[in-house]
């Protein structure tokens, strides 16, 4: 695993092995948990009960892995675009837990064993971001998902940074809320723990792999992730890429971070 932390910086605050290996045994039954009601309970439920499944199962998934979520400001009522910053895997389970959404998230993780196939199973969107084509093919689907009555969540920097910045928005994507009308809500997350206001545990950066980072999270102590959704924004009379900057400057705003300090991929 590659060093994300210099050599004098303090360890990280820790439970002891035992709490951690019965965080991991307590993550093995949520996941056989999601495997079953995706098999025997999914095929027979209508979106909106499927929908209520996912956001439960990932407040029990964190809980499970020791989570404290804090939910701040309102959801926005119908319909409605989410962009978010991007910190770790576990974002998609935090805003899930606050309010279930399809998500738009990139083809890599469709190829995780058993967890690619629950994600698609809970309406994810997968992109490939390095087909440019691609993205007007996704822009269609999810302008088809919020003209449903679906909510929608994107990564907007494309990319996981450690939480202490962050990367360029890419816009592509705010043209399906353009078209279809609907509005978009920014949404801040954070990440700390007992010993850190920014926690190093939850970032999943570098080169990193899924199991290295369930375990450092998994031995985090006071580990918890603010959900901080923002006053949604109408889109009419927006271009695309002016609204990706707005989005990114009250993400940054809320954060209290300067949006043109360095974020670490």
């Amino acid at each position: 695993m590659t060093s994300l932390v210099a050599a004098d910086a303090s360890p990280p605050a820790q439970v002891s092995l035992a709490r951690s290996a019965w965080r991991l045994a307590a993550c093995l039954a949520m996941l056989v948990r999601g495997l079953l009601t995706c098999l025997f309970i999914f095929p027979f439920c209508s979106p909106a009960r499927r929908m209520a499944h996912v956001g439960r199962f990932c407040d029990l998934t964190l809980g499970a892995m020791g989570i404290r979520v804090v939910t701040e400001g309102a959801a926005h009522p119908g319909p409605v675009l989410l962009a978010a910053n991007h910190v770790s895997w576990l974002d998609i389970l935090a805003m899930d837990a606050a309010l279930p959404a399809r998500f738009v998230s990139k083809a890599d993780i469709r190829k995780w064993p058993v967890i690619g196939w629950m994600v698609a199973c809970g309406g994810t969107l997968f992109i490939e971001r390095e087909r440019k084509r691609d993205a007007m093919r996704v822009v269609h689907q999810v302008a088809a998902s919020l003209q449903d009555g679906d909510i929608v969540a994107m990564f907007p920097e494309g990319t996981t940074s450690d939480g202490h910045g962050l990367l360029p928005f890419h816009a592509n994507l705010l043209q399906a809320a353009i078209a279809t009308h609907t509005p978009v809500q920014a949404v801040a997350l954070r990440y700390r723990d007992a010993g850190e206001p920014v926690s190093r545990a939850a970032a999943f950066v570098g080169e990193m792999t899924l199991l290295e980072s369930l375990w450092l999270i998994v031995r985090a102590r006071g580990l918890e992730v603010q959900v901080q959704r923002l006053p949604a924004v109408p889109t009419e009379g927006w271009e695309r890429r002016a609204l990706g900057e707005r989005l990114r400057g009250d993400i940054a705003a809320a954060l209290g971070i300067d949006p043109s300090a360095p974020a670490h991929r």
